[in-house]
């Protein structure tokens, strides 16, 4: 068999692309469809916090990628080289809508062979999530920046890409077939190994047409896609569902994220702006977090000398916290349990060092309260004051998912980040 096409065969170079190229996209199909099941399960408010649960879709993931990146450079060579090569005419070119369709099906497949492994490769990159690509390249791509809305809007293009690519094959599976049952020709023995003789297509030119069709319905597909992503109630369900993608950092001040929360009514400091966030990791990645609304009593005086210098008083609200698509999860009751215990506090005396602040106190989360310290730099500028300072606990101190005892599959530490500008009170 030759490894070059004919004007009445494919050679065997086409034959081993395109049953690669179906091999790898069907896979990647289902291993994705299964990981996402196992996503959704995993962000729900009920799950138990299972270890395995978590390595599976983690696993699942991870080959869904990497199979998904290969599928891509296969889908790219097998473009290319069909490019080169003469394509075998239609047996049937005197039907002219059954030719225009079939050609019109090639060119939109070929395109969502590129279009649906590349978006899903770009959403990963552009997002922190906990499934790496089994490759040695792959985890970052060039002018991709970790953006929430970068991903959010190449998991929609992903989303529909995949749509648009199911559509194509069962159409390109379903004119395979009518050539069999119906038409009882050769098409579909082109295709195959040891095809054996084969009749000579009837003299035909190949028309530009049909590629300019695909190509208007690939500007119709990804405009879809687009206004999908800029659908704030749509983008979550059209998203790739990671069970740990990336988290929206929120920086609030200590009012709510909608203005009106109450800010702090007693000590001779008022917080303008601030941020209270947060990060854990989850296999491996970490995934960071924020509080919306949380308030801040503060008594400073700055001493000439080392020592005491006031205190503090936090009162956190659990449910603001955003932690991306796992923020239900991270609500449920092995974890912060929010429905039983919906505030945290941390109550601080502050000090003053030889070089730098801490604030030494306790962290209060659920029913329990451990000690902990906050060291932290501090900016003063007439009565205006600017401070950052980072600590972390571990969260079994908490009951935080007790479930999941296992390190690698969700950290113990986590780390606490705070920042804020205050104004002082006359």
């Amino acid at each position: 068999m030759s490894a070059q096409n004919t004007t009445s065969s494919y050679g065997s170079v086409t034959k081993s692309f395109h049953w690669l190229t179906a091999l790898l996209l069907i896979s990647a199909f289902l291993l994705g469809l299964n990981a996402t099941d196992l996503a959704h399960e995993i962000q729900s408010p009920g799950f138990d916090g299972s270890a395995e649960t978590l390595s599976r879709a983690v696993l699942l993931f991870s080959i869904h990628k990497t199979v998904g990146v290969a599928a891509f450079f296969t889908g790219l060579a097998r473009i290319i080289w069909a490019l080169s090569q003469a394509k075998p005419g239609l047996l049937h070119p005197e039907n002219k809508p059954e030719a225009l369709a079939a050609e019109v099906v090639h060119w939109v497949l070929y395109g969502a062979m590129v279009a649906t492994p590349l978006t899903g490769w770009i959403h990963h990159a552009a997002s922190t999530g906990f499934a790496p690509i089994w490759w040695p390249f792959g985890q970052e791509l060039p002018f991709v920046a970790k953006s929430e809305a970068t991903a959010g809007l190449f998991g929609a293009l992903h989303w529909i890409s995949t749509k648009a690519l199911l559509v194509t094959v069962g159409l390109h599976v379903a004119g395979a077939l009518k050539h069999v049952v119906i038409d009882r020709d050769a098409t579909l023995r082109r295709m195959l190994p040891k095809s054996g003789d084969l009749p000579t297509p009837p003299a035909q030119k190949h028309s530009p047409v049909p590629a300019f069709v695909a190509a208007a319905i690939w500007v119709a597909v990804l405009s879809a896609g687009v206004m999908m992503a800029q659908d704030p109630h749509d983008h979550g369900s059209h998203s790739h569902a990671e069970a740990s993608p990336a988290a929206t950092q929120i920086n609030q001040d200590a009012v709510s994220a909608d203005g009106t929360g109450q800010q702090a009514s007693t000590g001779n400091w008022a917080v303008q702006e601030g941020n209270l966030g947060l990060t854990i990791q989850q296999m491996g990645s970490g995934v960071s977090g924020s509080f919306a609304n949380w308030q801040a009593e503060i008594t400073f005086d700055n001493p000439d000398a080392p020592g005491p210098a006031g205190k503090v008083a936090v009162e956190i609200d659990i449910t603001s916290l955003t932690l991306g698509t796992v923020t239900d999860q991270a609500m449920g009751a092995d974890y912060f349990d929010a429905t039983t215990y919906p505030t945290a506090r941390f109550d601080a005396e502050l000090e003053k060092l030889a070089t730098g602040y801490q604030a030494v106190g306790t962290l209060t989360i659920r029913d329990k309260t451990v000690p902990l310290t906050l060291p932290f730099t501090l900016s003063l500028d007439g009565d205006r004051a600017e401070m950052s300072g980072q600590t972390s606990v571990n969260r079994l101190d908490f009951d935080i998912g007790k479930g999941t005892q296992e390190e690698g599959s969700l950290g113990f530490t986590v780390v606490l980040d705070v920042a804020l500008t205050a104004q002082q009170s006359r």
